[in-house]
């Protein structure tokens, strides 16, 4: 696996394994966006902050996705309100201006990410898609966001692609290069007082006297505050925790930077694309003219040439010029997926709390999820945190849901395979 953003990302602090006992009021458990957003936000005020990551940073999904920045979740606002009831209103307030959070971040920080605010853009690939995304931009629309429908006319010219049958664009959205991101956390949060420790995974927790041990191979941090931010990464530490999400693999393909006359028609004003297929495909250029294309993949850690070659396809279904384009690139990593498909905010028990579930959207929730969970702690009460506090659920017969999902990605695969043959089929030939 040979990932594009390990090829082009920031270097990251210098950091080395927990090594004898510590101690600290908040303990943060996992050094991806939620877990360094925690850190950086309780150390600018004042705490005393360990993290430990059991890899490097940025080594899961943090520095694996895709680079999208998406307002919103994928339950639209009105939903939203009715799920969240009285808290309604200050959750879609919240998701709304995650993006808002994670570019003034890059900004107070100085990240260099190669970060472009130019807006997210969802297309549609058949008419009942369409009437979804009308209702989806004008809900947005009531609550003022900067959205707007876009005609097939429009969507073929800031996609470059004539395979869509229009969308709708959300100008919060943008894009980051996501290990750059999270490096440059790692670095703000360093450098703000925070202790970062990698290749210290938390290999037992423990609670005694009112206060939380976690021991690693080679050390141990004691707090009476710890905050488990590990997503689709979360293992039997915490095991009712970790049966509470199923990790869902995304892979991701990147082009040869593109030639220059080919490179300016697609994605001209360099948005971020996702369709509205079942298994949903996501697409954009980084700074050096690449393609990226990503969708739901194979279940392996490090997955074959041979496992993307249906992203291969997918670009050039979109993008018929890209005929005789190579791909230079190919990664995967894992996506924590909820039953609810919303993020969830967790106290496991007193002093011990967790964020994770983001559902293909982590680069702004994540990045709000530890905010949240910063504010948490410094406040002593989640009572005025505009998101709720849910319990822990672990998913009956969790032992299957991976089995669950492989069949379920095959079965979405062959129902988009014959939207897009009835699609063809339906469309006009030319005279």
């Amino acid at each position: 696996m040979h990932s594009l953003w390990t090829a082009t990302a920031i270097a990251g602090p210098q950091v080395s394994e927990l090594t004898g006992d510590v101690q600290a009021q908040v303990a943060v458990v996992g050094a991806g966006y939620t877990g360094l957003s925690a850190a950086l936000h309780l150390a600018e005020a004042a705490q005393d902050v360990v993290v430990l990551d059991a890899a490097e940073i940025g080594a899961g999904a943090s520095g694996l996705n895709g680079g999208q920045v998406i307002a919103g979740l994928k339950a639209d606002p009105d939903e939203l309100e009715r799920l969240y009831g009285e808290k309604g209103e200050a959750v879609v307030s919240t998701v709304s201006g995650a993006p808002d959070i994670v570019f003034e971040l890059i900004r107070k920080h100085s990240i260099d990410c190669d970060a472009v605010r130019s807006g997210w853009i969802q297309s549609a690939v058949s008419e009942a898609s369409l009437d979804t995304l009308a209702r989806r931009m004008r809900q947005w629309a009531k609550r003022g966001a900067p959205v707007e429908l876009l005609s097939r006319q429009e969507t073929a010219r800031l996609t470059g692609s004539e395979f869509y049958l229009g969308g709708w664009i959300d100008r919060r959205g943008g894009t980051v290069q996501p290990l750059s991101y999270v490096r440059g956390l790692a670095r703000a949060a360093k450098g703000a007082g925070a202790r970062l420790f990698t290749r210290s995974p938390a290999v037992k927790l423990e609670r005694t006297a009112g206060s939380w041990r976690i021991c690693t191979p080679r050390g141990s941090v004691q707090s009476p505050v710890v905050i488990v931010a590990t997503d689709a990464y979360t293992d039997h530490l915490i095991d009712d925790l970790r049966r509470t999400i199923v990790a869902v693999p995304s892979l991701q393909v990147a082009t040869v930077p593109l030639p220059q006359g080919l490179r300016s028609t697609i994605l001209p004003e360099r948005q971020a694309v996702s369709d509205t297929q079942r298994l949903l495909r996501y697409f954009r250029l980084d700074a050096t003219g690449r393609l990226l294309m990503g969708t739901r993949g194979a279940f392996a850690d490090t997955p074959q040439a041979f496992a993307v070659a249906h992203h291969y396809r997918a670009a050039r279904e979109i993008y018929p010029q890209l005929q005789g384009i190579g791909f230079e690139y190919h990664w995967g990593g894992w996506v924590g997926m909820t039953p609810d498909g919303l993020p969830h905010l967790h106290e496991i028990a007193p002093g011990l709390m967790a964020g994770l579930g983001y559902n293909g959207r982590g680069i702004a929730m994540a990045t709000v999820m530890g905010r949240l969970l910063a504010r948490w702690v410094l406040a002593g009460s989640a009572r005025e945190l505009p998101f709720p506090v849910a319990p822990v659920r672990p998913i009956p017969l969790h032992r299957l849901s991976g089995l669950g999902a492989r069949v379920a990605i095959q079965y979405y695969r062959a129902l988009d395979a014959l939207v897009r043959v009835r699609g063809r089929a339906s469309a006009p030939t030319s005279a």
